[in-house]
């Protein structure tokens, strides 16, 4: 496949320099990605990785992660929430979990917890930087990040004194504002702490004509944090963070004519309220190595409703009373231990060698139910419980074979034992299953350091990810579980920057084989019935992704900055397998769903030494299919986002514009029945949010 890589390159015009980061760095400014097992230099960094610094995720973004996703090059998401909580990474992740036990495939860790599955805690108010890994992780991260990782790290304590706030209002009944205080603790400075709190609401962009509402579809948002550093000796450090996340949105999000003005009589929410902590310790009293213990837990209380119909019986008129609602509730709980002992010696100098070597420990224990209900009357109800855990054992070793050359291998065992159980009942007997699962991952790679500035480098890697089961009541019993799935990827990449640090780029090709993919189709078991169409997981197929990823930032001068970035993907299925002879050809060399084929971003900024700034930001994303179960797809897009301000000592104004052009797009899709009295199958769609201008205000009192 190689040749199809190069002239895939080649086609589109880019040199063959391969890896990838979005962060726009100043001169001589050192990008540190903090997510790997070893922190590392950006531009030394053998890997696909987007840093987003909180530079950009203050002046491309508005409150969520959300904001900033299409500056990631192939990274996208599927909607049906409020936030996004279900991520593809070179067209890989999940769509969905309305049924299913959790089984990600896109890791997703703030400050070290993890929130894999339920990303919707990733408001960016004070984060320090957001970094983005593609491909396997198989020797860090193991069976939550077969496609990649996601890591949100806030900003840290600090012993100088910092008491900030920030205020902001728009349209849509926008408005928002937060704080943040930190500093010292003791005369010495080996102890500091940091709080934040911020609040965001907005009315959204859907109203409710029935209702005669304009909020049922808003935003309510609050964030509260606090970190801890401190060294009681020499050797150790210890680090803590706690956090509060409450999203209280709601959902109304689809409407029959695929419009913003929705008829819903019961219109749903969208809420999770996440409670967490991590604690971080580090004791390097040993010469050969230091231990690393990083303890974290996350508890997250989810709801989440919609309105089946999308009507009521005044506009259904004769066809009424034609009334459907469902409603999940999930408690989540996770708890991990990972414990590294980690080289004191780097791979630095010719000859020199380093190390990690750990165990990985993750508990999760999740309780859902599922209430559908018609007219009121509860006529379809599932509990469940599911807990999982994974132990794993890892290690990693670079050498330094040359004065240039860096040989980096990496293995990682992981088992996986699991129990669910539901009130289902299938001829009286209560549907459960304890599966367990030994699965392996790991690479190998070379990097070879062209120059101080010019480092190519060659990565061969093994991710796995677990099977699982399909939840819920109107899963046929058939389907209840998959088997787990694996891919190899091989992949290329070069970071370049120029002897005076104005310019810099990096890309790259990648190449990816999926055994026992696991694929996500839906199916409409009752017509009439709105609630039937059930989501539901199995091995499928085999599959293939391939294709680039790119970024170059450029100082045109000293107040004029330019950076872009592409992401190119090419999927298929392979061997598509459902007992459908049908389906399973019209699927076989397909395009896999929510794998748009390109995807790219162009920043423009200008800055003034008087504290003038402007920022533009050009955004498309390709078309791409909504789902396995059908042939609609989405249909391509441009975002233009600006913001324009002023800076001073101590405080800065600006106003901003979202999607300017209030282009209107779909995030989501489905293909079935759900208008009396034929319930004739119908392309339906949630379109992403439309326009918002406002103004937001910075100040600093120390």
């Amino acid at each position: 496949m190689v040749w199809r890589l190069i002239a895939l390159a080649h086609s589109c015009g880019l040199p063959l320099v391969l890896a990838s980061a979005a962060a726009v760095a100043a001169p001589d400014e050192v990008v540190i990605v903090a997510s790997r097992l070893r922190e590392a230099a950006l531009d030394a960094l053998p890997a696909s990785v987007t840093v987003l610094p909180r530079e950009t995720l203050a002046a491309a973004g508005q409150q969520h992660f959300e904001d900033v996703l299409p500056l990631v090059p192939n990274l996208n998401w599927s909607a049906g929430t409020a936030r996004p909580r279900y991520f593809q990474l070179r067209g890989i992740g999940e769509l969905e979990q309305y049924q299913g036990a959790p089984n990600p495939s896109v890791g997703f860790l703030i400050d070290d917890i993890d929130f894999s599955g339920v990303g919707m805690s990733a408001t960016t108010f004070d984060v320090e930087q957001i970094e983005v890994l593609r491909g396997p992780q198989g020797t860090a991260y193991g069976a939550n990040a077969l496609a990649g990782l996601i890591s949100v790290r806030t900003r840290d304590a600090q012993p100088q004194f910092e008491l900030r706030g920030e205020a902001t209002t728009g349209d849509n009944g926008t408005w928002g504002g937060g704080g943040v205080v930190g500093g010292a603790i003791d005369a010495a400075g080996t102890a500091a702490f940091r709080v934040v709190a911020h609040h965001y609401q907005s009315d959204g962009f859907r109203r409710n004509a029935f209702l005669g509402r304009d909020d049922t579809n808003g935003y309510n948002e609050d964030t509260l944090r606090a970190r801890l550093n401190w060294q009681p000796f020499a050797d150790l450090d210890l680090g803590f963070t706690a956090m509060l996340v409450d999203i209280d949105d709601g959902y109304d999000a689809f409407s029959i004519d695929n419009s913003r003005v929705t008829l819903a009589d019961h219109p749903g929410v969208d809420q999770q309220r996440s409670a967490a902590g991590a604690l971080r310790l580090e004791y390097r009293g040993f010469d050969a190595a230091a231990i690393r213990s990083i303890s974290t837990y996350a508890d997250s209380k989810i709801a989440y409703s919609f309105d089946g119909d999308w009507g009521n019986d005044a506009d259904w008129g004769i066809f009424a009373p034609y009334d459907f609602t469902s409603r999940f509730d999930r408690r989540r709980r996770s708890v991990s231990e990972d414990l590294r002992l980690v080289s004191t010696r780097t791979a630095a100098t010719p000859g020199g060698a380093a190390w990690v070597l750990g165990a990985y420990l993750l508990d999760v224990d999740e309780r859902n139910d599922q209430v559908d209900a018609a007219s009121g009357e509860a006529y379809r109800a599932l509990s469940s419980r599911y807990r999982a855990t994974n132990l794993a054992l890892y290690g990693e070793f670079d050498w330094r074979i040359s004065p240039r050359t860096v040989l980096s291998v990496g293995a990682r065992g992981e088992r996986r034992t699991a129990d669910y159980a539901d009130s289902d009942t299938v001829a009286g007997t209560t549907s459960a299953f304890a599966p367990s699962d030994t699965m392996w991952g790991g690479h190998a790679g070379v990097s070879f350091e062209q120059s101080a500035r010019r480092n190519w480098y060659a990565t061969l890697s093994r991710g796995y990810k677990a099977g699982g089961f399909n939840i819920g009541s109107a899963v046929p019993i058939a389907r209840r579980q998959f088997e787990p799935e694996s891919l190899w990827s091989a992949e290329a990449g070069l970071s370049w920057r120029s002897a005076d640090s104005r310019w810099s780029s990096r890309t790259a090709l990648f190449y990816m084989r999926r055994d026992e993919q696991q694929v996500m189709s839906s199916q409409q078991l009752v017509p009439g019935d709105p609630l039937s169409y059930v989501f539901f997981t199995d091995n499928a197929a085999r599959g293939e992704n391939y294709g680039l990823e790119g970024s170059v930032s450029w100082a045109l001068s000293p107040r004029f900055d330019v950076a872009a970035t592409l992401g190119w993907l090419e999927t298929a299925y392979i061997g598509y397998r459902t007992g459908n002879p049908g389906r399973d050809a019209a699927l076989d060399g397909r395009e896999q769903a929510h794998a748009p084929q390109y995807q790219y971003s162009l920043t423009l900024q200008y800055h003034l030494p008087a504290g003038y700034f402007a920022r533009a930001d050009l955004q498309g994303v390709d078309d791409f299919y909504f789902d396995t179960s059908h042939e609609q797809r989405s249909s391509p897009y441009t975002l233009v986002n600006l913001r324009v301000g002023y800076a001073g000592e101590r405080w800065s104004a600006s106003v901003f514009a979202r999607n300017l052009f209030d282009e209107r797009y779909a995030m989501r899709g489905f293909y079935f029945g759900n208008e009396p009295p034929d319930f004739e199958d119908e392309r339906y769609i949630q379109l992403a949010d439309g326009r918002l201008v406002g103004l937001t205000l910075n100040f600093s009192f120390y």
